[in-house]
């Protein structure tokens, strides 16, 4: 989730320039970057146990500890109490914390997948450094395997407790999905308004079948949970006025408008000034534009309000200045290679993007909804029309192939990015996503011990 915005405190005095702000993401395809953000479990070595933020193998001093890679702290202040460092920041990218102490990587803008999966790498490498000096791992899934909600720590952000609080209004999961969820997404950019409009319709009918490809979050404490990624089923029940699929978005007429509208009607989180985030929960974006927001009577928002905001609504892509990709469960760093792979070969190149399109554009309401639904538990083997999602998943990447190939970006080895696919083809091929294989791990040679994912799949 993210920090606070760093956008102007510029007034809104009209609703068209919410629009324009949206708008002014527009980016020539030149200037077309990619930017990939992943979260990550972290657990003390000897009981396996989430770390606190405090202490000396705390969640702070592992921050701390990471600055000596040339990231700078970022700090924040909590009621009377010290500032303390939740952030770090370098070279375009972050570092931040989730409600539960997961660390996120927050990607700079970058040219190609080579730059992006070199950047993930590196930070796994400074991570463990650092990390083995205070007797702790990090891991990559999409749901906490053995720990229950109660057992997560909570970070000392504004804007988690202002969520924390909010949440078990509005869903039974939004909790869970706090302090128990990892994601890796990818932000990608769009041309003009049509380009936006095409990318976000393609994205969001395949959305299913990039969680179905990475769905691992199989466990909650310690046992199967019925589902192949967790993670994403937890989403249906966190916050409807947040989350889901967009209906919206496949009617004629969607653009920069309609998705305001949207997002003036979900309901607020905060708003952030001089260091303190007022507790704006439930109420009205929309009030707010009238100076009527009853926790800032008189106040009207700031452009820093609005970006804000948008990072409040949920849905399985998401609009800033750019799109966001939703749909997929933490993994290892092949899997966070793959995901923006994937993405970049379907979205960034015109032949790949009709071809998408074609494969989509006559999916019905009820049919995506039933991909949507149905992929958390049984991913690559959903029924669809006259297969399954696995056949649907086989030609989303034999597509995403082509596009990256036809990119033709290559990087220091010789190669071009379709190379960061090799791990999707394996899945698409056996029939079995990462879920599916620690499950069997978990049956059989694990003997139903959750502790060994700990010690086997560790960063």
């Amino acid at each position: 989730m993210s920090s606070p915005s760093h956008v102007a405190d510029t007034p809104i005095t009209q609703r068209a320039q919410l629009v324009e702000y949206i708008a002014s993401g527009e980016k020539p395809e030149s200037d077309w970057r990619i930017g990939t953000e992943h979260e990550k479990f972290g657990f003390q070595l000897d009981d396996l146990r989430p770390p606190a933020f405090d202490g000396e193998r705390g969640i702070e001093a592992l921050l701390k500890g990471l600055t000596r890679f040339g990231w700078e702290a970022i700090e924040e202040r909590i009621g009377e109490g010290p500032a303390r460092v939740i952030a770090l920041h370098k070279d375009g990218a972050s570092v931040t914390l989730e409600p539960a102490g997961q660390l996120e990587l927050s990607g700079a803008a970058v040219e190609d997948i080579h730059q992006t999966c070199k950047e993930v790498g590196t930070h796994l490498k400074e991570m463990k450094a650092v990390a083995d000096e205070l007797q702790l791992g990090f891991l990559g899934m999409g749901f906490q395997p053995k720990w229950r909600r109660e057992d997560m720590p909570w970070m000392p952000k504004g804007r988690y407790q202002i969520m924390k609080s909010y949440m078990p209004k509005v869903g039974k999961l939004g909790l869970d999905m706090m302090t128990r969820t990892c994601t890796v997404q990818v932000n990608l950019d769009y041309a003009t308004e049509a380009d936006m409009v095409k990318k976000f319709r393609v994205s969001l009918a395949l959305q299913p079948v990039a969680t179905a490809l990475f769905a691992d979050s199989p466990f909650t404490e310690g046992e199967p949970n019925g589902y192949q990624s967790y993670r994403s089923h937890i989403w249906t029940d966190t916050d409807p006025d947040r989350t889901g699929m967009l209906d919206f978005v496949f009617e004629d007429g969607f653009g920069y408008e309609r998705y305001v509208d949207y997002l003036l009607d979900v309901p607020m989180y905060f708003s952030y000034r001089d260091g303190i985030y007022h507790d704006a929960s439930g109420q009205s974006f929309r009030d707010f534009l009238k100076g009527e927001l009853p926790v800032l009577p008189g106040a009207l928002p700031t452009l820093r309000d609005w970006s804000d905001h948008m990072t409040t609504a949920f849905p399985e892509v998401r609009m800033k200045k750019f799109l966001e990709m939703r749909g997929a469960d933490g993994g290892p760093w092949n899997r966070l290679c793959a995901l923006p792979a994937f993405w970049v070969g379907l979205l960034y190149d015109d032949a790949a993007l009709d071809a998408a399109w074609d494969l989509v554009k006559d999916f019905s309401r009820e049919e995506r909804h039933a991909l949507r639904d149905g992929v958390p538990k049984h991913a690559l083997r959903l029924p669809f029309r006259n297969g399954t999602v696995r056949d649907l998943a086989a030609e989303a990447v034999k597509i995403a192939i082509g596009g990256l190939q036809r990119r033709a970006r290559i990087g220091s080895k010789g190669v071009d990015e379709s190379g960061f696919l090799d791990t999707l083809i394996e899945i698409v091929e056996a029939n079995e996503t990462p879920a599916e294989r620690k499950l069997k791990l978990f049956r059989g040679e694990w003997n139903g011990d959750i502790d060994r994912v700990f010690r086997e799949f560790a960063y």
